[in-house]
């Protein structure tokens, strides 16, 4: 019975960051990583030919904003997708887990939609949109982080920066320890 009292606590960072090193796949512009869930970089967030290919209905980017990977609703109208930005920096120091739970609300939503597919993007596809899928997979599925690494890792090269990784990593402990909580 005392076992179910410890507090979980996944892989430190280094230990993450060569689980992903690990799992090495081909990866191109983009990648179905789940179900109707695409990961990908900025050439195929412009590639209406290849959006339209997809069937995409649904972007979220996670590069969003005048100086990055400035596309928005207006460059998809003619597409009539669904867009969601996030003005995120690939910096360690960026705190991405403010927009870990209305991003998953986003593309959960997507998904559900009718013929529903979602595409995440920042610039390459590996850090910042790796990420926010991480998490989604996190909150909206019930996967630890070392199961939706490998999971994503499975279909696509990503390597988030080692402070996105903490904040993934505290979102962890935070999922973990509430649904052990309702055990």
């Amino acid at each position: 019975m005392a076992a179910h009292q410890h507090r979980y606590e996944p892989l430190p960072v280094p230990d993450l960051q060569r689980l992903l090193w690990s799992h090495k796949t081909s990866t191109g512009h983009v990648n179905q990583v789940w179900p109707k869930l695409y990961l990908g970089d900025a050439f195929t967030a412009r590639d209406k030919s290849v959006l339209r290919e997809l069937g995409i209905t649904h972007i979220l980017n996670a590069a969003s904003g005048k100086y990055r990977i400035n596309t928005g609703p207006e460059f998809y109208k003619d597409l009539n997708i669904d867009y969601y930005g996030v003005e995120a920096d690939d910096d360690a120091n960026f705190d991405l887990s403010v927009y870990f739970h209305p991003a998953a609300q986003f593309i959960r939503t997507g998904l559900q939609s009718n013929k529903g597919k979602v595409l995440v993007h920042c610039a390459m596809g590996i850090s910042r949109a790796a990420s926010i899928v991480l998490a989604f997979l996190m909150i909206s599925e019930g996967l630890t982080l070392v199961d939706a690494l490998r999971t994503v890792g499975e279909h696509r090269d990503i390597f988030p920066n080692h402070g996105f990784l903490e904040q993934l990593r505290q979102l962890d402990i935070k999922l973990e320890n509430k649904k052990r909580s309702r055990i």
